[in-house]
């Protein structure tokens, strides 16, 4: 007859080589391996893989301050992009700012994991509201834990360069979508992206896309208006170096006219 100790060091061998498995069809570097994968992020990426949504992850897309992008294939061999926050660099306090006052997240919990599974959870319905609209941006997949799916934007060859990447051909039309996208987002979808600039948009095939959707706040949080305001001018400087100079307050006072 086994005894609880016995039980708990199967159940623990068990674990160490589902991780070990796991840790296998992540094809990155050691490094990044170790920086980016906990222990609790790789039971979390287990998780995914067993409900069949990745099959294993290819190579890094990009490396943020919060977070790291993966490009992944799915079972039936698809591309997608596996977003994963790191519990260990983030910044809580810039999190708890944007959740606070959104009705959506009444709660904030102590607890700087659950913060992080907020802060995807958010992005995750923001993400949907995009996808409702028709606005250009991945599509949500699944949030689990402080990992986010979602679509992938790019060639087979490489992701989708940032906006301030790209030298524009037609930079007045991308300009006009890209305000159209703040405007339809704030008076259809009551969402304001809250930190959008050239960093914060894809271009691929001629079409802008927006990304870095967690920070985004609906119209009842207490900087909404602020937030939009700094979009508009945010977008409205960017594009100067273009020769396009337009007024940022009366763009503003325009879209919230209407709503």
């Amino acid at each position: 007859m086994c005894s609880s100790m016995d039980v708990d060091e199967d159940i623990l061998r068990e674990i160490d080589r589902e991780i070990q498995e796991i840790k296998n069809r992540i094809g990155i570097d050691r490094k990044t391996l170790n920086e980016v994968f906990d222990r609790p992020t790789l039971l979390a990426f287990g998780k995914l893989i067993s409900d069949r949504i990745i099959d294993y992850v290819d190579f890094p897309i990009s490396t943020g301050k919060e977070a790291n992008v993966f490009r992944a294939v799915t079972p039936r061999g698809k591309i997608i992009a596996v977003k994963v926050y790191r519990i260990a660099t983030s910044n809580f306090k810039r999190m708890i700012y944007y959740i606070q006052g959104d009705p959506r997240f009444s709660t904030v919990e102590k607890s700087k994991r659950e913060i992080i599974h907020q802060w995807v959870r958010k992005e995750y319905k923001n993400l949907e509201i995009l996808k409702d609209l028709n606005i250009p941006a991945p599509r949500p997949v699944r949030a689990w834990k402080n990992i986010l799916v979602m679509s992938y934007i790019g060639d087979e060859v490489s992701p989708a360069p940032l906006l301030k990447s790209v030298k524009l051909s037609k930079p007045e039309k991308i300009y006009k979508e890209v305000l159209g996208y703040i405007e339809r987002m704030f008076v259809e979808g009551d969402l304001i992206h809250s930190d959008l600039s050239e960093y914060n948009i894809l271009y691929f095939d001629d079409i802008p896309y927006l990304i870095d959707l967690a920070q985004g706040v609906i119209s009842e949080h207490p900087m909404a208006m602020e937030f939009l305001a700094r979009d508009i001018r945010n977008i409205v400087n960017y594009f100067k170096r273009y020769g396009i100079e337009e007024d940022a307050e009366k763009i503003f006072n325009k879209i919230i006219k209407n709503r």
